[in-house]
């Protein structure tokens, strides 16, 4: 892989760890609230607290995941290219569903890093 291509995937991990960050660690933060567009009292909610930590491990696992794609993997463009087209799948999952922006917010850097993979 290009050196352009490793770093676009990185900058995607370092991305869904942030999000796993905000949602496990920094529930109630100002940040996180206006990230998720969402008041500090629907944060402290017990039941979205609950389900904002479960969604943030995903999330973190899935930057785990790239970072194991490039630097440790015996198949790095496959496992890559695997775990992007994830992530633009559930971008373009949120944007029917929640968002329409979520597709460039979510997967806008992983389509990029999508696209590098082939040169």
């Amino acid at each position: 892989m290009s050196t352009i291509t490793i770093g676009l995937i990185m900058f995607v991990a370092l991305e869904f760890l942030f999000i796993m960050y905000l949602e496990t660690f920094a529930t109630t933060s100002k940040r996180t609230q206006r990230v998720f567009n969402l008041s500090k009292e629907e944060l402290e909610r017990p039941s979205l607290n609950t389900l904002f930590k479960n969604q943030g491990t995903y999330n973190g696992l899935i930057g785990i995941g790239l970072l194991y794609s490039v630097f440790l993997s015996a198949a790095p463009v496959e496992l890559s290219r695997l775990l992007l087209v994830y992530i633009i799948l559930v971008a373009l999952y949120g944007s029917i569903t929640s968002d329409k922006k979520i597709i460039l917010t979510q997967g806008g850097l992983a389509i990029l890093a999508l696209i590098a993979t082939f040169f």
